[in-house]
């Protein structure tokens, strides 16, 4: 099932991830779930997607990668 809005994603990736990070999450997932039609995958890639710009820092939060 495709997410229409930030609202809409798992509390995991609202709870965790900054702004611009979800954003990144919920379309790589639509994306992911159009073209595959598989959900567990759609989250794997969608969670890729966001670690090509995003990494933890050393308290664990999400911060946007340096030159990224």
């Amino acid at each position: 099932m495709p997410y229409e809005k930030i609202g809409d994603l798992p509390d995991s990736v609202r709870n965790n991830l900054p702004r611009h990070a979800q954003e990144i999450y919920k379309e790589a997932f639509n994306s992911a779930e159009e073209q595959y039609g598989e959900e567990s995958r759609a989250h794997r890639v969608a969670w890729s997607a966001v670690e090509q710009k995003y990494e933890k820092n050393e308290r664990g939060e999400w911060v946007e990668k340096k030159g990224g």
